[in-house]
């Protein structure tokens, strides 16, 4: 009996603690929708031409003139997208050769100076992942020109950041031991990298490219919006011919090379990995 005080003024605090923090999930709550609502009126209703849309049946007029699907134009799509993936295999492997000194130079167990080389290589991983690949062949295009070379290079220097801080990150958790063993014995640099480090780190560098180039198959066939080539500069040219069955026959096209390609990586990783 004496212990029934203390147990129900353990009871009230457990009880306030639980009012108060649902007070808080609500007050939180409440902030995330004002900031939502307010974010949405400012960027969606206030910023858009609501007379130009013309209403319901001119959004539905304007969705339904790409309901169709102009087939001839089929034939003249094959050339671009080989185009399209050589653009995305290339750029693959141009930023795979690229990004393995960016790797070394930005995992910190490994790398040749932590206070100038270290910095330098998690520096360009940034960059190269912070610039949309857009932007990389805008400026591409306006040093080499139109075509696939500045798409193949936009996609290589988009490649390196990711590859790259994945190669890093796989190099700073491998075990020591083989790498202590082989310096230990007077392996050199090259020694230790090529069979301490490549053997443990490989598999994962497969799996990263292989993604990659998953991905860059999408990049890729967006290139030719800025004259970089591929499906893209088709869908470009489409759209300032009003044709707007040839966009949809390219938007299918680009959606059936992304399914190859993801069944293509995925049994590509399967069998490598």
């Amino acid at each position: 009996m004496t212990d029934a005080p203390a147990f129900q003024s353990g009871i009230d605090s457990v009880l306030q603690i639980r009012r108060k923090r649902r007070l808080s999930n609500w007050i939180w709550g409440a902030a995330a929708f004002l900031l939502i609502a307010w974010c949405f009126y400012g960027t969606i209703w206030l910023d858009t031409e609501w007379s130009r849309m013309g209403g319901l049946m001119g959004v539905a007029s304007a969705i339904q003139r790409f309901l169709w699907v102009d087939w001839s134009l089929a034939p003249n799509l094959i050339i671009p997208t080989i185009e399209t993936v050589m653009m995305a295999t290339l750029g693959t492997l141009f930023g795979c050769v690229l990004a393995l000194p960016v790797a070394w130079f930005g995992a910190y167990n490994v790398t040749p100076s932590r206070t100038i080389a270290y910095p330098i290589g998690r520096m360009l991983m940034v960059t190269s992942r912070s610039i949309h690949e857009i932007i990389w062949a805008l400026l591409f295009v306006a040093a080499v020109g139109l075509g696939a070379l500045a798409g193949i290079l936009a996609i290589a220097m988009r490649s390196i950041g990711f590859i790259s801080k994945i190669t890093a990150e796989a190099i700073e958790n491998i075990d020591a031991k083989p790498v202590e063993a082989i310096r230990a014995v007077g392996g050199n640099q090259f020694q230790v990298m090529w069979y301490g480090i490549i053997p443990q780190i490989l598999p994962v560098v497969i799996g990263t490219v292989i993604f990659e180039w998953d991905i860059n198959i999408r990049r890729s066939a967006v290139m030719g919006l800025v004259g970089a080539g591929g499906l893209g500069l088709v869908f470009f040219r489409q759209m300032a011919q009003f044709n707007f069955g040839g966009v949809t026959m390219v938007i299918f096209a680009v959606l059936l090379l992304i399914m190859l390609a993801e069944i293509v990586s995925h049994y590509a990783r399967k069998a490598i990995i």
